[in-house]
Parts: structure tokens; sequence; C-alpha cells
């Protein structure tokens, strides 16, 4: 019986897809729940399964094709002979791939081989595994993120990326240095991000030469958003700087306990996201936005953290930060840093948000001007700290300072208010006891 795979219901304000790179081509053998192709929207990459065990007949649209929910993308016959799992479809059929058409009998022998010799490493998608063969990378050197640790291109990618760039050292001095999670994630996505804009040119002979390729979905949306936050909000940057002395004792007098009880590194941002909620209690209109004529005030607190992925910035939002943990908030950000590099960050989990804090300072930025993500108010910047010399006490001392930015919508929010909100936050982290006093 032949089964049709649509287009799924797309998420909310999304009305078409761009068809990405398809894993299994037509005549392969597929499985119940695996994925035969991804999707890219303007904010998700979102990955089609197979609704049935079968064999993938045909395959109706091409990489880079338009289309809507409800499209016919492939059909896929059941019937005898068609992948009932994952458990030997994929290795059998990366080993198909891989050979060239001979001898039946001689072709199963070699398949047996092959199953054989590779029954101890997971398994592999047939895209990652020709990424794989091309760049010498046994599939147990590559950390699988997909179903029961399934290698996807995205995987071997990220290893090819960290064996060049030689992570292991990197990770090495991070650790010394006491840097947190989400900013090691961060690094990592840079990182991906980097390769992919060496590699539109790798090929290229030593010639002045150019190539043109297309934008992704989310590069155009990202590019409309930014476009539409400068042309239709009336922004402005307050500054101010912050000493991270404290907070650094703290955090380095209880990390290792913190990170044995919660499984979690104790980085910087939690303690950012606590102060900006506080202050956002404190000064409302910054946690406020405009629709139309009137003015929103929100009575929750849903922060958006800035991550860096592969296909450009995402902000995914903690929901109810004002109920979070520090360790709830540490682990969330880790957690959505890993899934975006993986491009699994979800519509939902990047939908609304009342203010957003992102974090340059991971790429070692010293000062900057956020932009507003609408309908937002304002957005928080933070910045590399740095050791600098400033007067405590009437005394010249070393100390690690931080700028912070603040862009906020001045329609909305006046000097004073932004001013004192900025300043409000300085003081939380200057003397981060008085965030657990509320004073």
């Amino acid at each position: 019986m032949a089964t049709e795979v649509k287009v799924p219901e797309l998420p909310e304000s999304v009305s078409e897809a761009t068809v990405g790179e398809w894993q299994k081509n037509k005549g392969d053998k597929v499985g119940r729940d695996e994925n035969l192709v991804d999707l890219e929207t303007d904010k998700v990459v979102l990955e089609v399964p197979s609704t049935s065990a079968g064999v993938l007949t045909e395959i109706k649209v091409s990489a880079g094709d338009t289309v809507k929910a409800g499209d016919v993308l492939a059909i896929v016959e059941e019937g005898e002979g068609a992948a009932s799992s994952d458990d030997d479809g994929d290795d059998q059929q990366d080993s198909d791939n891989s050979k060239t058409k001979g001898d039946a009998s001689e072709s199963k022998s070699d398949d047996q081989d092959a199953d054989q010799a590779d029954a101890d490493e997971p398994v592999a998608s047939p895209a990652a595994k020709k990424l794989m063969d091309e760049n010498d990378i046994a599939a147990r050197n590559v950390e699988g993120s997909g179903k029961d640790g399934r290698i996807t291109k995205a995987d071997v990618q990220k290893a090819i990326d960290d064996k060049s760039s030689g992570k292991a050292s990197q990770q090495s001095a991070a650790k010394s240095e006491g840097k947190g999670d989400g900013a090691q994630s961060e690094r990592e996505a840079q990182a991906v991000s980097e390769q992919a804009d060496r590699q539109a040119l790798a090929d290229a002979p030593n010639e002045r030469t150019e190539q043109r390729v297309p934008m992704t979905r989310i590069r155009q949306r990202i590019a409309e958003r930014l476009l539409d936050a400068s042309q239709n909000t009336a922004m402005l940057t307050t500054f101010n700087e912050v000493d991270m002395q404290q907070v650094m004792d703290l955090r380095n007098q209880y990390k290792d306990k913190f990170e044995k009880d919660h499984d979690v590194r104790l980085g910087f941002m939690s303690f950012f996201v606590k102060a900006a909620v506080e202050s956002l209690k404190r000064f409302p209109i910054v946690n406020a936005s405009i629709d139309e004529g009137d003015i929103v005030y929100h009575g929750y607190y849903d922060v958006g953290v800035a991550v860096s992925s592969p296909r450009g910035l995402l902000v995914p939002v903690l929901r109810d930060a004002d109920q979070m943990s520090y360790a709830n908030v540490e682990s969330t950000i880790r957690d959505l840093g890993k899934r975006a590099q993986e491009g699994k960050v979800t519509m939902d989990e990047m939908t609304g948000g009342t203010f957003t804090i992102t974090n340059g300072g991971v790429f070692g930025s010293y000062l900057s001007t956020p932009i507003i993500n609408p309908p937002q108010a304002a957005i928080l910047g933070m910045h590399a700290t740095k050791e600098r010399p400033v007067v405590v006490d009437g005394e010249i001392v070393v100390r690690p300072m931080m700028m912070l930015a603040l862009s906020y919508d001045h329609r909305l929010i006046d000097g004073r208010d932004a001013v004192l909100f900025l300043r409000t936050i300085k003081e939380l982290i200057e003397d981060p006891a008085r965030l657990l006093l509320q004073v």
C-alpha cells in the first residue's frame, strides 16, 4: 500500500517552508518514524518522518523547493521486505548506498561482513555516513544526537569542526577559566558557522572569485526583523559598567558544590537573568510592549536569551523566569544552547518573551549596541569581562569589569527609567546578596 508523506502543519505565522536535504534516496528502505527530509522555515528546522515502514518509491520535491502545509513530499510503499525498525535498516542501507550494483549474493555477503565489522558502532544516516567517509572519521568518534544515538550529518560536521579547531584544548582552557556551559555552546556554534562560510569558497581556485548562494529562510527572517526594529522603533542605548568581583568570588566559592548538587555548572547568565527579573519588577514599563495605540503591561517575566547556532541567532525564551532557581536557569540555557546547534529548538520555545538578554562577551566583544527584539521594548547586552584599573574608596585598584548596554524603545521608555533600570542591574550584580534579600 502506498502512503503519501506530506508537509506537516506549520507553526503559527509560518506559511511555507523550504525543502532541505533529503536523508533518504529513492529506493531506500525506511523505518517508521525515521526522518526522510528536513524542512527549513524562517524560525526552525522541521524533520519529516515516515509514517510507516517501507520503501521510498518516489520523491516529489527537490532540495530548495518551496512547499506549504499538506503538500505531498514523497511516496512510501509498504509491503514485503519493508524496513520494520531502525535496528538494521540504516546500517544495511548505508552499506547499499556506498556500493556499486553487483552480484546479489556477493552484495549480500559484503553487507553481512560490513554489519559484523560495524556492530559496535552507532547507527548513522546515509548523509552522515557519506560525510564520515569523505573525511575519514569513524562513527565511534562522533556523538550522535538523533533518536537512540543516531548520527546525523550535523553531528559529523560538528566532529569535523572540533577536530580542525582543536576543541579538546579549548575545552580544557575554558574549564580552567571557569566558563559556563552556555558560553561554550555559543563558541561551538560560532565555529560551525565559520566553517560553513569557509566551505562556501573551499573549492574555488586561487584567484579573485565570487560565489552566489541563496540566503536561508532563517537568515532572511533575521534580516527582516532587524530592519523592522531599526525603522519602526525609536531605539536608543544607554551604557554602564559593572564590577564582577563579588559575583566571581561567589561563583568560585560555590561552583564545585553547585555542580555536584545540581549537575550543571554555575555560569554568569543566571545572575543576570535574576537581576534583570528583579529590575523588571521595579520598572514594569521596561517589561511592557506597544500594541497599536495601547501599552501592554505584562504580569509575567519571560526572558529571551540569545544563542548562536550554525543557522543564525536564535532567541529561545525562559518562561516565568522569576519562578526559576539559578540551577533551573543554567540547565535550561545549557539545554537550549545544545539544541540550538542541532536545529532542534521548537517554535513554541522561541515565541513570546517580554525582555531579552544577549551576551556578545563570549566572542570577546568589549562594547556593542544590541538591537531590540520587537514587540519587546528593551534588550540587555552583556560583554567581555576585562581587568581594568578603577577607583574604589579613593584608591586605584584592578577589578574585573564588564560593560553593559541597554537598548530601549524611546516611544515607550523614558531615558530616566532606562538609566535607572540599568543601574539597578549593576547594583544587584555588584552586591549579589541583594538578589536573595530582594533589596
